[in-house]
């Protein structure tokens, strides 16, 4: 929620901020335009795309403490952690100190240097790791059998958790204290590291390859596997839309079947594929081709569904025959479809490969993540998610100038 909120703060005062520098530039020419819900007029906004990506990355910083980023929220805890247990046994009562050092995890440090004390409940001394709590027992050198009944003076009941400066404290049944320094808002790097970690494993990986594989084989195997499947899927699906867009029994016959098969998610198909194509490439490649299939097939269908009447009324009227019209009139006119269509299937395979890689892939983007998340390597499944949405955008640009390329008449009617 803390998330959402900032980053919904973020967005409002961006989008004022520009709307008002914007304001104070413009003139009355550009207010003769009518824009508002002509969609062709609707492209994107730099500016806003730029303060997007700076936002995500500040937020990223922000909460993991990252030196790249001039703001942070509140880590945890890390310094000298102290605190004061009373101590009560058949003789009285007697106040003994908890001297803690909280510091880095990973760290290895000395516990603090103090003197036990004269009384019979003696000073401790000890440490402990950020984002972690430890268990320490007070009275095990306080002589005659003691309990401890309060902390910093306020009194203290097994399991009720007690809250002091910087940290949260449960005594236990047994008699012994559970310290946890306080977390902050911070995320541990086991679970987000922060960005500069995630650029220096993308620097090793890069020159020194992860499992005997150079990224750049890990890439390109994923990307061959995407081509390899949504090419296959594009192949078959694209003239199979076009024969249902274009004949009722064709419609009729496979209609049921796409429909059906088109809510089917990839991941929910990967038992029979590995039963039925065993678990290397073809499995793969298998999936992904029919992760492509079904996009393609309505695309195609939607394209030619939407080919205006008119201008097919007026190639008749010309003495074209029908395959001159769908050469000259239907599939022109249906290939901004098939090229929309064609993005969201490379999206899909692009997405899928990480599930395709699961079983039994030596390469892969996919095989890189999930090896490194049994061992809770998170900066390489940072990375690997990082580089395949780089990745998955940059094939999304090069396909939209394809499209601007070869379907320049896209939107004119």
């Amino acid at each position: 929620m803390t998330l959402a909120a900032l980053y919904i703060g973020i967005f409002v005062i961006a989008w004022i901020v520009t709307r008002a520098l914007r304001r104070q530039r413009s003139d009355f020419t550009s207010l003769k335009t009518v824009t508002f819900g002509d969609e062709s007029a609707v492209t994107p906004d730099r500016v806003a795309s730029v303060l997007s990506l700076l936002a995500i990355f500040l937020i990223w910083g922000a909460f993991t403490g990252s030196r790249l980023t001039p703001l942070h929220v509140p880590g945890p805890f890390k310094g000298d952690l102290s605190f004061t247990y009373t101590a009560t046994n058949a003789t009285g009562t007697d106040d003994a100190v908890v001297h803690l050092l909280a510091h880095d995890f990973g760290a290895t440090v000395e516990p603090p240097a103090v003197t036990p004390g004269d009384g019979f409940a003696k000073d401790d001394a000890g440490t402990v790791a950020a984002w972690r709590s430890v268990l320490v027992k007070p009275t095990a050198n306080d002589g005659e059998a003691a309990t401890i009944t309060a902390i910093n003076g306020q009194p203290i009941t097994p399991d009720v958790p007690l809250f002091i400066d910087n940290a949260r404290i449960v005594l236990t049944p047994k008699g012994s204290l559970n310290v946890e320094p306080a977390k902050g808002w911070q995320m541990e790097p086991i679970w987000l590291p922060a960005p500069e970690a995630v650029a220096a494993r993308l620097k090793e990986i890069a020159t020194k390859g992860y499992q005997n594989t150079s990224l750049w084989e890990h890439l390109a195997a994923s990307l061959q596997r995407v081509l390899a499947g949504f090419a296959l899927g594009a192949i078959v699906g694209i003239p199979l839309g076009y024969a249902m867009g274009l004949s009722g029994w064709f419609r009729g016959w496979f209609d049921p079947i796409v429909e059906f098969m088109r809510p089917v998610p990839p991941l929910a198909l990967i038992p029979l594929i590995i039963i039925w194509f065993g678990i290397w490439e073809t499995g793969k490649i298998t999936l992904l081709f029919l992760a492509a299939l079904w996009i393609m097939v309505i695309a195609a269908r939607s394209g030619v569904s939407g080919v205006r009447l008119s201008k097919i009324h007026a190639a008749y009227s010309l003495g074209a025959s029908k395959w001159q019209i769908l050469r000259h009139v239907i599939i022109p006119n249906s290939l901004p479809d098939i090229f929309t269509g064609a993005r969201v299937a490379m999206g899909v395979c692009w997405g899928t490969v990480v599930a395709a890689e699961l079983v039994a892939a030596e390469k892969g983007a996919g095989m890189m993540i999930i090896a490194a998340s049994k061992f809770q390597l998170t900066d390489i499944v940072v990375m690997g998610i990082i580089l395949i949405g780089v990745i998955g955008y940059s094939i999304d640009i090069l396909m939209r100038m394809a499209e601007t390329w070869l379907v320049p008449w896209k939107g004119r009617g």
